[in-house]
């Protein structure tokens, strides 16, 4: 294939201009029309090979800098190892159930979900996702993300829904999954409970009140008249449910006189109370440990119920009294309490956050509204010691962005109980990248509770439950989960809602309890982290559908927020069905905040849009920006930073486009010099090159992207441009076009431009293809750049003495470098090329510069060197820390200007066909036929 022809990229003596927003889209129907995928795949197969399983978005919206950033970083890694040896597929996921697809489906349709069929209201929300999904499709592909765009996964997708509630039915074979009545966080504005990977904290400003508990029996132990147990709280809702007082066993408890009452607090607290209360102190009546007082019965501040004494070791002195009001139906710590003491679980609220009949009085109002009504009635009771408000960490609707609260219902949970350990164990197996993420992911595993995996909600993948109508058995078995996989497959799981459960079970299924045969069906759907956490089964072992993949994976990469989300519903499936850990290693991205460290909002208008700055820049520049950040941590981004990466960029490009102009005439087959007959010089530029593949490489098996970047960026800028390039120009212009020293420079730009088009292939994706069209190659090269194979340090290049003796030649060049700036500054010499320089060496000096002698001059740039005794240095001369017995002093130089080469020669006019030029042009120009100035 002519690729010039097919980018419609006319090859032209001046390539690589830059104007990215203009030349991706060519290069990207390139990429299209070629199925460079495949090709790659197809060039890659029967390599061994390297899955990185790709966490979904979810398909709401367009793509943010979030997006950008979890993408390229992918496309990277995929595109190193897929030109290191290895078979690379990327298969793109999106995450299209659960309530962020039903927020916006009500949102943008219009919709009433209660008012709305079931399975219409699906439909629409099917239809939104889709829409979303196609969307997204095409702004990662223009990014230059190389992915099976038409065959990617799909949460909705009627095989993955069948093979998710396969894992549900082996976890619930297993006796993993439970139904419980115990507190959750729940959403009240989204009607749903939510797990605690769905839970975001944010400052939230609360009643701060103290509460005196009547003593009703004091067992002989606590007075009972004008006596007190104080609890302090800001959530005076909870009173409703109130069924105990919670005291730390081994505190020690201080009964004070205060008004004429006495008050049971914690004594280290005493004054911390004193202090919020504004009480005077008092005589102290008692003193007791908490285990002395366990069982001592209360009286509720405002309704005719006990509130008992009970012991919990989850009682701090952090802050409030010691003393703990425990209501089980509104905690998850007061609702382990009340399991030990057998409380009722009491939880007076709706799923839209109103209290219930249980509330008395209270019925029918806003759960947080009903507190001012509460604090007047605690007043009336003359219960209440002080009210204020405090500014608290608040858990918040990751969706809604509202508050939460814990609410007793009855919920589906994961027994993390049941694989804790194993889960702990696979941890330490898995690779995680930074270091610490391993701590990180550990403590949630080792801490969390159970996993509540139900939602009161209709766009999911419902729980394949069923129900006896006679006895209320819940039935699920591998004979339910079969047949219901047969027909997810066949019909999505859409089925579970549009058949009666009759047409659902298998046929001649009995309860197993009663024998009856007449079912319901479960309500609720799956927890979205459920769906995507078991998407490593349902993708990357599904053969038939992507032969390609295999489990486990060897990467997850995601940002560090994960470690609580898809990491861990993925580890905890994973764990519960297979035994081990879906991933062998994971790898965690910061977040992104502008250039003074503020997190990125709308509000603060410091939001960058990745779909503009493509418009603007390229995406390119984008993908720039991601090599060049330390991914561990935050990554900063603005308009000011990508223009920094702009003119980066523009460096890399330019030594490219530079190297490539030179190359005009270069046939690499007949015209490359072989290292042993190159200049000293070209020899030291390979070397050089060799360092630079070796770091590159390294770094990119590190996934230190930064390094990568810094070091292409340091050896374009320095080491070619700053250094080489400018040192061989006079030798690619002035020296005959196939003269020997000519083409080892041109040998050099080959081999730097064939490994930078490689090294920077993951990268630069874009800017790489539109270089591989233009550098010179062999007949049979592959199509694209993305067919070729990373380069390899070459051993026959590395030379330690070269290295070491042209290493202290080219800091000897910044020091003369720094001599002709001072000697312009103080108007000696206008350009370089009219200085002689002198260098006043000692012995040692001289023994390492009089070799290079009469390549000073080429080094330098200057149309003259004269090398003196360091004995003979003057006033003037420039000496430096750097090299001891060493000075630098220029002149100007003598005789005139050659037209050809700039340089000053004494014997310009000398020759009689060419007088205007210097005995060196003027030989070139006789041999090459020339009759003037080229």
């Amino acid at each position: 294939m002519d690729y010039g022809k097919t980018l419609n990229l006319p090859k032209t003596d001046f390539p690589m201009r830059g104007n990215l927003p203009q030349r991706e889209p060519e290069i990207m129907k390139f990429w299209e029309q070629n199925d460079i995928y495949r090709l790659v795949q197809q060039h890659n197969s029967g390599k061994p090979k390297f899955i990185l399983h790709d966490g979904p978005p979810y398909a709401n919206g367009h793509i943010h800098l979030g997006h950008t950033l979890n993408k390229v970083l992918k496309d990277i890694i995929v595109k190193y190892h897929s030109m290191t040896g290895y078979d690379a597929p990327y298969v793109p996921g999106w995450d299209t159930h659960g309530l962020p697809i039903e927020q916006q489906a009500i949102k943008n349709l219009g919709l009433n979900r209660h008012a709305v069929d079931t399975v219409e209201f699906r439909q629409k929300c099917k239809e939104y996702a889709l829409q979303f999904v196609d969307i997204q499709r095409e702004e990662f592909k223009r990014l230059g993300v190389r992915g099976d765009w038409e065959h990617p996964y799909v949460t909705l997708m009627p095989h993955f829904e069948a093979r998710q509630i396969g894992v549900f039915g082996e976890m619930a074979k297993r006796g993993y999954i439970y139904k419980g009545l115990k507190p959750v966080y729940w959403c009240a504005t989204c009607e749903t409970a939510l797990a605690e990977a769905e839970v975001e904290y944010a400052d939230k400003k609360s009643p701060s009140i103290y509460v005196k508990f009547p003593v009703r029996d004091g067992k002989d132990i606590l007075p009972e008249e004008d006596t007190y147990v104080v609890i302090w709280t800001t959530t005076p809702w909870t009173l409703l449910a109130n069924m105990a007082i919670t005291l730390h066993p081994d505190y020690d408890y201080i009964l004070m006189e205060l008004d004429g009452q006495k008050m049971l607090v914690a004594k280290e607290l005493k004054d911390a109370f004193l202090h919020e209360t504004g009480l005077a102190e008092g005589n102290i009546g008692g003193r007791y440990k908490g285990k002395d007082l366990e069982g001592i019965v209360c009286g509720h501040p405002f309704i005719d119920r006990d509130s008992v004494i009970i012991l919990g070791d989850h009682v701090t002195l952090d802050a409030g009294t010691g003393c703990v009001h425990t209501a089980p139906g509104h905690g998850h710590e007061d609702y382990l309490v009340g399991l030990k003491y057998n409380l009722p679980i009491l939880s007076p609220v709706d799923g839209r956050g109103r209290f219930t009949d249980e509330a008395g009085q209270f019925a029918g109002q806003i759960y947080h509204e009903a507190n001012d009504i509460i604090l007047e009635t605690l007043k009336g009771k003359n219960v209440l010691i002080k009210s204020d408000k405090i500014s608290h960490q608040y858990p918040h609707c990751w969706r809604c962005k509202k508050p939460v609260f814990f609410r007793a219902t009855e919920q589906w949970f994961a027994s993390i109980d049941g694989f804790r350990q194993t889960a702990l164990d696979e941890i330490d197996k898995v690779r995680w990248i930074p270091a610490w993420g391993r701590d990180r992911i550990h403590n949630m595993v080792a801490n969390r509770g159970d996993w509540c995996i139900s939602r009161q909600r209709t766009w999911g993948v419902p729980i394949p439950i069923f129900y006896c109508k006679a006895c209320n058995k819940e039935i699920v078995n591998d004979e339910t989960i079969s047949r219901l996989q047969i027909l997810f497959r066949e019909h999505g799981s859409d089925v579970w809602f549009a058949r009666e459960a009759a047409e659902l079970v298998p046929p001649g299924l009995t309860c197993p309890d009663c024998g009856a045969a007449e079912f319901t069906k479960e309500t609720d759907i799956m927890d979205v982290w459920f769906d995507s956490g078991s998407s490593h089964l349902a993708v990357l072992d599904e053969p038939d559908i992507w032969p390609d993949l295999s489990w486990p994976a060897d990467l997850y990469l995601e940002g560090s927020d994960q470690h609580r989300g898809w990491f861990n519903s993925s580890l905890s499936t994973s764990v519960a069905v297979t035994g081990q850990a879906p991933y062998r290693a994971v790898l965690t991205h910061g977040f992104l905040v502008d250039e003074n460290g503020r997190k990125m909002s709308k509000s603060l208008g410091n939001v960058v849009d990745p779909l503009k700055v493509i418009k603007q820049m390229g995406a390119d520049i984008l993908r720039l920006w991601v090599s060049s950040a330390d991914y561990r941590s935050d990554l900063a981004v603005s308009p000011n930073i990508l223009k920094q990466l702009t003119e980066a960029y523009r460096k890399i490009r330019n030594t490219c486009r530079f190297m490539m102009g030179n190359l005009y005439d270069f046939k690499p087959e007949q015209d490359s010099v072989p290292y042993e007959r190159m200049l000293e010089l070209d020899r030291y530029a390979m070397l050089k090159l060799q360092r630079l593949i070796e770091r590159v490489l390294e770094a990119y098996r590190s996934y230190e992207f930064h390094v990568v970047y810094h070091a292409i960026h340091h050896y374009c800028t320095v080491d070619m441009s700053n250094q080489y390039l400018d040192i061989i120009k006079d030798r690619l212009y002035c020296e005959e076009a196939d003269s020997e020293q000519r083409r080892s420079a041109q040998t050099v730009m080959y081999k730097s431009l064939h490994t930078l088009v490689r090294l920077l292939a993951p990268i630069l994706a874009y800017t790489t293809e539109e270089m591989w069209n233009y550098i010179p190659k062999a007949a049979d090269a592959p199509v694209s750049v993305q067919l070729t194979d990373m380069p390899e340090p070459d051993d026959r290049y590395l030379d330690a003495a070269l290295e070491e003796k042209w290493g202290q030649l080219m800091k000897l060049r910044g020091l003369v470098t720094r001599a002709l700036e001072k000697a312009r500054q103080e108007k000696i010499i206008g350009n370089a090329l009219e200085a002689r320089i002198h260098l006043y060496a000692d012995e040692r000096m001289t023994e390492l510069i009089e070799p290079y002698n009469h390549d000073l001059a080429m080094l330098f740039i200057v149309s003259g060197v004269t090398l003196h005794a360091f004995a003979e240095r003057t006033a003037a001369s420039m000496e430096s820390d750097e090299f001891t017995g060493l000075a630098v002093g220029v002149t100007r130089a003598a005789g005139a200007k050659c037209s050809r080469c700039w340089m000053y020669h004494e014997q310009v006019g000398q020759h009689t066909a060419h007088p205007e030029t210097c005995p060196r042009c003027a030989e070139v120009l006789e041999h090459t036929g020339k009759t003037g100035i080229e």
